[in-house]
């Protein structure tokens, strides 16, 4: 008898050792401390303090590409390195929901400075835009430019038309 109960202990021990019961609700991205162009990623709470228990192995969705982040005290380096400056699109998905980002990283010197976007403003821009244009009728010549160049800005840094759906998909289900 105490042979099986010495063996369920242990049992009962390894499994809680190799459980994963940390979740990520929320994160934010920086760029690598290495410098090598390559974006990290911090685990953190809902006030956007760092989780140093997160380890383990997450699946991320880093701009239509899934990728498997290993996490060592709550931070994990993406493999992709930026070349240019660039949107991405980080979305992770778990037992809670989806979580994402739309950041705009821009590059210069070699260093990395990422800005997180709302994704509302995707949506408002265009909206103001065209807004104005109906308003003033001598300027939609001028409105239907600025929106070509907002397009060509946004597909030419990595901004495709579906990432930019899904990214305003995601943030409008997670309003309401």
């Amino acid at each position: 008898m105490k042979k099986i109960y010495y063996c369920l202990m242990l049992m009962m021990i390894s499994a809680a050792g190799f459980a994963q019961t940390a979740d990520i609700n929320n994160f934010i991205v920086k760029e690598s401390l290495l410098k090598n162009s390559k974006l990290a990623i911090i685990a953190t709470d809902s006030l956007e303090n760092p989780l140093e228990s997160i380890n383990g192995l997450y699946t991320f969705s880093v701009s239509g590409f899934t990728q498997q982040a290993k996490f060592n005290d709550g931070v994990a380096v993406l493999p992709l390195q930026l070349e240019r400056s660039a949107f991405v699109y980080i979305k992770h998905q778990n037992d809670n929901g989806t979580h994402s980002k739309l950041l705009y990283v821009y590059k210069k010197d070699g260093s990395l400075n990422p800005y997180t976007i709302n994704s509302l403003w995707l949506v408002l821009f265009p909206l103001l835009v065209i807004f104005i244009a109906f308003a003033f009728r001598k300027l939609i010549i001028f409105a239907v430019i600025i929106l070509l160049v907002f397009i060509y800005f946004n597909h030419s840094n990595g901004l495709n038309l579906s990432t930019f759906f899904e990214t305003i998909f995601d943030s409008l289900k997670n309003v309401f």
